[in-house]
């Protein structure tokens, strides 16, 4: 009943830092990115270049396309990885409108335009600043299970089957989008600005990701060994190595548990192991390498 409520608990937490990741990408993308005509990689940057050829808002194609992906991603990458996107698609949306409302209301725009907050002929300051938000959201929402939808569903069905990182796979995608605005704007500064948006947004998602997906091991002394590597089979989709020691102070036989998994899902473990048994020993160190199912493939 415990870990049942502490579940919830984290589900929650995860929600909220999905929304937050969603409110930094939906700032960056409509303070700094649509205001100075630069396209972004991924679904938004086909939204925006929708926006720019028809006059459509960007938040109603990004819904419409979103949902037809999502129809084809359910099945791949599981019902838990769907809701978790569907509800960041809505909230998107919405903060989307919201935020451009709110951007020109606070700067008295009338004619239906986006303000310009860093003043005109600040592209580069403009891509800099908006790409690397965009990157922090993006990674914000992949850490707790989440996504933006679009082209990072793409890029999450490619990175489950392939060794291609999220930020890697998202790159090439964005390739393809940012050089398709040529043909709307025929104006070369506004592709190398959208390939400056490209690289820093897929560096700063790669940056935040790599350094939250570091592999650590656990060597857990604890009287539930049992009860704690079930759980961490069951709740983590994790195994553990189950050694029998012996106390050299107490004399008494011990059990060790040995788990190794990716660096953000120590939280995870912590928890699991705290709902079990509090008074648990742990020793938690950096792995470097790991190799086989469930982490990197070997190389030669």
């Amino acid at each position: 009943m415990q870990l049942a409520k502490s579940k919830w608990k984290y589900e929650v937490i995860d929600y909220l830092f999905i929304t937050l990741g969603l409110a930094i990408y939906a700032l960056g993308w409509t303070a700094f990115l649509l205001p100075y005509e630069i396209v972004s990689g991924g679904l938004s940057g086909v939204c925006a270049i929708i926006y720019y050829a028809t006059g459509l808002e960007v938040q109603n194609t990004y819904l419409v396309l979103n949902a037809l992906l999502l129809l084809a991603a359910i099945k791949i990458l599981g019902v838990k990885f769907c809701i978790k996107t569907i509800y960041a698609v809505l909230v998107l949306t919405f903060l989307l409108w919201a935020a451009q409302r709110l951007l020109m209301m606070g700067a008295g725009s009338t004619d239906g335009h986006l303000p310009k907050f860093l003043g005109e002929g600040q592209e580069f300051m403009a891509v800099i600043i908006g790409s690397a938000m965009c990157g922090m959201g993006l990674a914000q929402c992949f850490i707790h299970e989440g996504s933006t939808g679009g082209t990072d569903i793409i890029a999450a069905i490619v990175n489950k089957y392939k060794n291609i990182s999220l930020g890697r796979m998202l790159l090439y995608l964005d390739i393809v989008i940012v050089s398709s605005s040529y043909f709307v704007f025929r104006d070369w500064r506004c592709l190398v600005f959208g390939f400056v948006d490209m690289i820093v947004c897929s560096t700063v998602l790669d940056y935040v990701m790599n350094y939250m997906q570091q592999s650590v091991q656990f060597f857990i002394i604890t009287k539930h060994p049992e009860e704690i590597y079930k759980s961490i089979i069951k709740d983590m989709d994790r195994s553990a190595t189950l050694i029998n020691a012996t106390g050299c102070y107490s004399g008494e036989p011990v059990s060790i548990l040995m788990v190794v998994i990716k660096k953000n899902e120590s939280v995870s473990l912590f928890r699991l192991i705290k709902s079990v048994d509090p008074a648990a020993f742990i020793s938690q160190t950096k792995a470097q390498g790991v190799y086989g199912e469930g982490f990197d493939r070997i190389k030669i």
